[in-house]
């Protein structure tokens, strides 16, 4: 069958062929110079020479993209289907969602796969990736902020990190390179397209415009026609100004995302993705930049391993062919995910103890006596050989008595051993900084137009007003329903103007219309705070300058000011009786709208400064009473003792008052008329009240009110331009339980592991129990533990209960953004027919990829969903589960670690206990159960009697493996644990 190619006017190719072309089997839906030779005339030939002839600027936003059109033909006798595709020009700053789509799917159709073949044409067109291992608390977390430059400066750090010869200060860390933590820090009421799309606007392409650039020029030189798929991906990921989301959509496909693309990420209040999907959308919030070196802190914690493995393999496809530089911790990677890396550190009390190729890491430790066994993963033999409790196991020669090897001494043995020695020879060569790329390493601090900030921190602004609009309504309703309240309590019919005591009526009507809108700025101080968190996040990796944050936070909230004022002075204003002139309505509506502003700088200046929710409504409550008993209408400004003065001028409300009250009482009403002393009655009010009688005050207090707001949100943008978050002191062990466990350490380093694992067992008030082959045995440890309990006489009484569901459905309101898709349903059913039993005495293990539904079914049966609809039958013990009652005799372990940041361990320990542990057993007996049972079994097994005394400060004091060790005992899940701490905490 013939081919036929035509190109018309509007510049658009139309291709026809029938089903048997092997065009059709092209994987590419982007037309290539050789193709079209091949099937083209002499004109269509000439037509692409033309496109290359356009002037540099726009030959880089030109490029053709292919769409399948198919059409039926008669001749005759029979039809046939033909299969046609029309090439059209495109403008890659300009492409649409359907092409995008079109791009992705034909040249992504398996993640991984089609990833790896498509960076190897990225880099033919245009390198080693490191695993951190090591216990918990081994300082994992602090390397990683170290080679990142993100230590707090009070620490004091020593030695020298440099990046291709250069120092940290010498260019700018935070540009050039990415810390990806291991605490979600996201905002909950945005989506994960729009979450990494905003973090894609503000990263920038860097110098990939440069790039593309001085590439087109070469390739045009030399006549060399591009991969058009390379071609057009490039191109749209390296315009300056509004980007298109095309590398956003690139990486929500890699990451594995698309299927929750156009959810909400969800917070503890609001139903989002899952806590593996948000764990992704952290790391796609820094690979959807242009940055090539990440340091990875923890990233597949509350993945499954699957996704874990798909998730560090494509990160692999960027390493090694984007020439990236990757170093990631991970706890418990699966034997396919350690053998992605190339290279292998094992971090151990703060000291590196091998760093070198994965290939020669079991070797190392072979040669210190210690071998990994044939069917034991390499990385849980490396979590585990330099363990104290487990590291006998492993120790290969019987006929050599075995002793503890300290991290000390592995380090010892590790500058002995070849790689060792071969890296100190490499270090010791300083790099040549005449080989550094001019575009390795970032010398500036704004890779993105301010403009393009501001435009893009606007639209993320207004988004989240839109997604929270409930708070906003629910204000003005508010707003309306007190201003309805005090229209009667100060009615006009019982208003009059005739003496000096009916003006004080009015000046109170002004003062509780003062003190409304004083308070209705409130709630910007919680709204504030709850963003702090994400906002330091982007302002440390210099995502945009502060006042490119507060700029938008506090312009747009000028609108609903606005609206609120307007409503306040409608519905009281004539509903009262104030004077009846219109500049007066307007100047009464100008002096609220000015107080809405000032106090809602003053709410942002106390959140930005305190930081903290709890602290913050105590001291927002403190400064409003310290202003309203100063302002001059509670206390009479005569009483005011005169070194409190100053606080009153200072005072906004002060201004607010004068400026209201000069306003109503300088009407002609008021001023045509006399006191008996004489004075005109507006004026004798107002002295009566401390007013000046002076009606240039008007503007004057406009003017205070005016500048109070300024120097407000300047003071606003200042604090959260220098302040931190709150400080994260690192945790403190007694100055005496931390000697006692280094001279036991010391101690017992000098007699075997078993006497040693006694000594540790004896300070934690543990029974000694050896740590050999036969305690590892379900049910040895069971007879063990059994024993002990009966010596202390510690086992409570409980009932044994069982559950079952039978063919549970669950459904939610379908999301706007699927049935803006096409969606017709209007529920969407998360749980299909769910049916099953859990039996007492036998552990039962809920498993699924991540998005499955895990965390659904748990929330259903244990109650816990607060909307969508349930159907189906759960029962307890063959009764119909209610939910009052079930709350008594069940704990829900949360996957996310909530605690009281104030509380210690054992504080917040107690604290459950007390509440959970029925009333008839008596206090200390609960007590008594805590410690020896809680606190003495589960902290040897979690490590987390040394952790006991000390303060749960929020993340990331705390490693998320002691939060995680602590929530164990505090009904929490296992995530975040290495797999030895998992194995013997389910035991």
């Amino acid at each position: 069958m013939g081919h036929s190619v035509d190109f018309s006017r509007s510049r658009a190719w139309s291709v026809t062929m029938s089903p048997a072309s092997s065009w059709l089997k092209m994987d590419s839906p982007w037309v290539t110079m050789d193709s079209v030779s091949s099937i083209a005339n002499e004109e269509a030939a000439l037509q692409w020479a033309a496109l290359e002839s356009l002037p540099s600027a726009d030959r880089l936003r030109s490029n053709i993209i292919k769409r399948p059109v198919e059409s039926l033909e008669s001749t005759g006798q029979e039809s046939r289907w033909y299969s046609s595709f029309k090439y059209d020009e495109v403008d890659p700053t300009k492409m649409g969602l359907a092409d995008r789509q079109l791009f992705l799917d034909r040249i992504f159709k398996k993640a991984d796969e089609d990833n790896s073949a498509f960076l190897k044409k990225l880099r033919n067109r245009i390198d080693i990736m490191t695993l951190l291992l090591g216990p918990p608390s081994s300082g994992k977390t602090t390397l990683l902020l170290a080679l990142a430059g993100k230590l707090e400066k009070s620490l004091k750090v020593t030695g020298e990190i440099t990046y291709n010869g250069h120092k940290l200060s010498e260019f700018i860390p935070e540009k050039t390179s990415a810390y990806i933590s291991q605490n979600e820090t996201l905002i909950g009421e945005m989506t994960v397209k729009e979450t990494l799309h905003f973090s894609e606007r503000c990263q920038g392409m860097g110098d990939r415009y440069e790039l593309l650039s001085e590439l087109a020029r070469r390739e045009k030189s030399l006549g060399i026609v591009p991969d058009p798929a390379v071609n057009l991906f490039m191109k749209a990921t390296s315009i300056e100004g509004d980007q298109i989301g095309l590398q956003t959509d690139y990486t929500i496909r890699i990451l594995g995302l698309d299927i929750c693309a156009d959810i909400v990420v969800g917070d503890e209040m609001r139903r989002g993705i899952s806590g593996g999907q948000r764990k992704r959308v952290t790391t796609g919030e820094m690979i959807v930049g242009p940055t090539k070196t990440l340091f990875m802190d923890e990233i597949s914690t509350g993945l499954d391993s699957s996704t874990t493995h798909q998730v560090v393999k494509n990160l692999q496809q960027i390493v090694h062919l984007g020439e990236a530089t990757i170093i990631m911790s991970l706890l418990q990677p699966a034997p396919e995910t350690f053998a992605l890396f190339d290279d292998i550190i094992v971090l151990v009390e703060g000291q590196i103890i091998y760093q070198g190729p994965r290939e020669h890491v079991l070797d190392f430790f072979e040669s210190c006596g210690f071998q990994c066994p044939a069917r034991k993963g390499a990385a849980d033999f490396l979590q585990e050989v330099t363990s104290r409790k487990d590291q006998q196991q492993y120790w290969v020669d019987r006929s050599i008595p075995y002793q503890f090897v300290p991290a000390s001494e592995f380090v010892k043995r590790f500058n002995r051993y070849h790689v060792g020695r071969a890296l100190q020879s490499k270090i010791s060569v300083p790099f040549d900084k005449r080989k550094n790329h001019r575009s390795a390493l970032v010398f500036k601090k704004r890779s993105v137009p301010l403009k393009v900030l501001l435009k893009a921190s606007f639209a993320r602004e207004w988004l989240l007003m839109k997604r929270n609009s409930f708070v906003y309504v629910f204000k003005i309703v508010q707003l309306v329903i007190l201003a309805s309240i005090t229209s009667t309590v100060f009615l006009r019919t019982n208003m009059q103007t005739k003496t000096e005591s009916d003006g004080a009526v009015y000046i109170g009507a002004l003062t509780f219309g003062l003190l409304v809108n004083l308070f209705n700025g409130f709630t910007e101080q919680a709204l504030v705070i709850s963003r702090l968190p994400v906002f330091y996040k982007q302002r440390d990796l210099l995502f945009y300058p502060t006042w490119v944050f507060t700029i938008p936070n506090c312009i747009l909230r000028i609108p609903i000011s606005i609206i609120e004022s307007a409503l306040w002075v409608i519905v009281t204003y004539y509903s009262i009786g104030f004077a009846p002139e219109a500049s007066r309505v307007f100047k009464q509506f100008l002096i609220f709208f000015l107080v809405q502003q000032m106090a809602a700088g003053h709410y942002r200046v106390l959140a930005g400064v305190i930081r903290s929710m709890t602290i913050a409504n105590t001291c927002g409550g403190i400064t409003a009473l310290i202003v309203l008993s100063l302002s001059g209408f509670t206390i009479p400004k005569a009483l005011i003792p005169k070194w409190w003065m100053w606080g009153h001028w200072l005072s906004p409300l002060t201004h607010g008052f004068y400026a209201l009250a000069i306003n109503e009482l300088f009407s002609s009403r008021w001023m045509d008329k006399f006191a008996p002393d004489g004075r005109r009655l507006g004026v004798a009010i107002l002295e009566n009240m401390g007013v000046f009688a002076d009606e240039s005050w008007y503007w004057k207090s406009a003017g205070v009110l005016l500048g109070y707001s300024i120097i407000f949100n300047i003071l606003f943008t200042l604090s959260l331009m220098y302040l931190n978050p709150l400080g994260r002191p690192s945790p403190v062990i007694p100055e005496e339980t931390a000697a006692e466990i280094e001279a036991k350490i010391d101690h017992s380093a000098h007699k075997g592991n078993r006497k040693a694992e006694v000594e540790v067992q004896s300070m934690t008030h543990h029974p000694s129990v050896g740590f050999s082959p036969q305690w590892r045995s379900c049910e040895t440890y069971r007879n063990e533990a059994d024993k002990a309990f009966s010596r202390r006489g510690m086992g409570l009484p409980f009932t044994p209960l069982a559950m079952s569901f039978n063919e549970v459905n669950y459904y939610v309101d379908m999301p706007p953004a699927m049935k803006e898709q096409g969606v017709t349903e209007d529920r969407l059913q998360l749980l299909r027919g769910i049916s099953g039993t859990i039996r007492p005495g036998i552990l039962t293990a809920l498993m699924g990829e991540s998005g499955a539904g895990k965390t659904t079914l748990m929330d259903v049966l244990a109650g816990r969903k607060t909307c969508g609809y349930i159907e189906g039958d759960i029962r307890m013990s063959g009764y119909s589960k209610n939910q009052s009652t079930f709350a008594r005799v069940s704990g829900y372990c949360e996957q996310f670690d909530i605690h009281s940041p104030q509380l210690t361990v054992k504080e917040s320990l107690v604290f459950s206990a007390l509440f959970r542990l029925p009333n008839e057993i008596d206090i200390q007996e609960k007590y008594l159960y805590l410690i020896v049972r809680v606190l003495g079994i589960v902290c040897r097994f979690t490590d987390i009697k040394e952790r006991e005394n000390r303060v749960l400060h929020l993340p990331p004091s705390a490693s998320t493996t002691a939060r995680a060790s602590f929530g164990i005992n505090s009904e929490q899940v296992l995530c975040g644990l290495p797999r030895d701490a998992i194995l013997t905490a389910t035991r």
